[in-house]
């Protein structure tokens, strides 16, 4: 007796007779880029034009029977490749996008963390001019203990003469 399938709980069973296909979950994504990459090129150009001057040319030269179609294989092959082409070239560009989402995403964070940096650099800058100007220099201290030398020997300082006399 074969086991019933319960129709309350998710995930029935698929058929046997169908293949179960296991890839990455990147491979197809990788393969489409590539195939994008290579339709890109000068060489695929070269030979899609080869193999479409040849099937004319063999249409043309070489009738074989009388075919009142003799170039309806070749569009036929051609809209194929089309077809095909088309949503390939989509998923890479797709593929290229969110790489650029995410690339844009880590430039924006890096910039912020640098500006943020330079913010917190010039604050610093800023902190230090501001102590230095509060930091006594060598003519002030050598003008500082002149007064007091002179002070201890009982004499006035030049500057309260200079203004006293």
């Amino acid at each position: 007796m074969a086991k019933q399938e319960r129709l309350d709980i998710p995930g029935r069973r698929r058929s046997e007779w169908i293949p179960r296909m296991r890839m990455e979950s990147d491979a197809f994504g990788s393969f489409a880029e590539s195939f994008a990459r290579w339709m890109g090129t000068a060489q695929f150009l070269m030979w899609m034009s080869v193999a479409i001057i040849a099937w004319v040319v063999w249409n043309v030269v070489v009738p074989s029977a009388p075919d009142p179609f003799p170039f309806l294989f070749l569009t036929l092959a051609l809209s194929l490749q089309a077809s095909y082409a088309a949503p390939l070239i989509l998923l890479a560009a797709n593929r290229q996008e969110a790489r650029d989402r995410v690339s844009l995403e880590h430039d924006r964070e890096v910039s912020a963390q640098s500006r943020a940096d330079m913010d917190f650099l010039a604050r610093e800058i800023a902190s230090l001019r501001m102590r230095m100007n509060d930091v006594a220099t060598r003519d002030f201290i050598r003008s500082e203990l002149r007064e007091l030398l002179e002070g201890l020997d009982g004499r006035e300082p030049e500057d309260t003469r200079k203004h006293l006399g």
